[in-house]
């Protein structure tokens, strides 16, 4: 997959950008806080719908602007995609595919693909089972629509099962009513359980490579699925654990067990990184999960999609950068940085300036 051509309009710090990317490598070279973040944040919620600094819309909108835009033309191998979010000041933000207004957020996804790696993506590894919950179940939404479709059906289901509960704990009476949304939490939860088993087994396998390359042979990387129910996959399953869980989930007011608690743990030579490992054992692991991420996409969508990397450069020591850039041939790329010293050797083939807002070619 290849974008052609990206617009941004009163997009955070942005009056408007025009961007015609070339197939390669593309770098916006600038100081922090100069908007290099911005513009592959516009690329991302192109891919999933959703920013990845901020769940607010509005926080997406440059001061003083009633709305802000973003389009993105896109070639695939089944040919051109062209997808545009406009986000208003006040209302519901709006989807258009091929010029097309549409309802569901879902018809989002699929049209342009990518794989975002940034320094927040240490949290996946250092921060709790949630991040790396948001890591998988944004890999899934944008390669199987089936999955992010079963994800918001178990959203709406676990907020009307917790609202349940605290209805039931003032008035006992409406117990039978758990039982619809106890099917429909059990439903959902089986099929993101059967996606993500499968997914994390076949990203652990093409993990293990990618680490072993970039950690020269030194490390071995395993990632392991932990389900909060044991035999997740299964609608039975679900059932009889949150059934099991009642007593304690009307005592706290909130579903214990279900698909929302699953977690993946991430090993370097058997130990979990997340507490036994060193910063640089984190860094390097957080590295092979987004390009084993890359690579799982290119397997599922028979194309590479697109990678960015957000101000990585410089936390790479030089034998990690080397091993990052041999990856990039064949993939168009979208690399922000400080310093053109850190792209040695990797061949770019379009540069931009940016500054307060504004980008020129370099």
């Amino acid at each position: 997959m290849k974008i052609i051509r990206a617009q941004l309009n009163h997009f955070r710090s942005y009056e408007g950008c025009d961007l015609a990317p070339c197939e390669g490598v593309n770098v916006l070279l600038g100081d922090n806080g100069q908007g290099k973040t911005n513009v592959l944040e516009a690329l991302y919620l192109c891919c999933t719908g959703r920013s990845h600094r901020t769940r607010q819309d509005r926080e997406l909108i440059r001061w003083g602007a009633d709305f802000a835009s973003v389009k993105v033309d896109a070639l695939r191998r089944d040919g051109s995609h062209e997808v545009e979010l406009v986000l208003p000041a006040a209302g519901r933000r709006r989807i258009k595919i091929a010029g097309q207004e549409v309802s569901r957020s879902g018809e989002l996804m699929g049209h342009v693909t990518g794989v975002l790696f940034s320094p927040e993506d240490l949290r996946t590894v250092k921060d709790g089972p949630a991040e790396r919950r948001r890591f998988v179940d944004m890999a899934l939404s944008q390669i199987r629509p089936a999955y992010y479709y079963a994800l918001q059906r178990y959203a709406r289901a676990l907020k009307q099962r917790n609202e349940t509960l605290k209805v039931i704990a003032a008035q006992p009476a409406f117990m039978a009513t758990l039982d619809a949304w106890d099917e429909q939490l059990a439903a959902a939860g089986a099929e993101l359980v059967r996606h993500r088993r499968e997914y994390i087994a076949r990203l652990s396998a093409a993990a293990a490579d990618t680490h072993r390359d970039i950690a020269d042979g030194r490390e071995r990387l395993e990632l392991r699925y932990l389900p909060s129910v044991a035999e997740g996959e299964e609608v039975r399953a679900n059932l009889d654990a949150l059934f099991a869980a009642r007593e304690t989930d009307l005592r706290r007011l909130n579903t214990s067990v279900g698909a929302h608690r699953d977690d993946v743990q991430i090993l370097v030579e058997g130990r979990d990184v997340r507490a036994y490992g060193s910063q640089g054992q984190q860094r390097t692991a957080a590295l092979s999960m987004r390009l084993s991420e890359l690579e799982v996409m290119r397997e599922q969508l028979e194309e590479w999609p697109m990678l960015m990397l957000d101000d990585v450069m410089s936390e790479l020591d030089p034998g990690r950068r080397r091993q990052l850039v041999s990856r990039l041939r064949g993939i168009q790329t979208f690399i922000t940085c400080t310093d053109a010293e850190d792209l040695a050797g990797a061949g770019v083939g379009k540069a931009w300036r940016v500054e307060n807002g504004a980008l020129w070619e370099a």
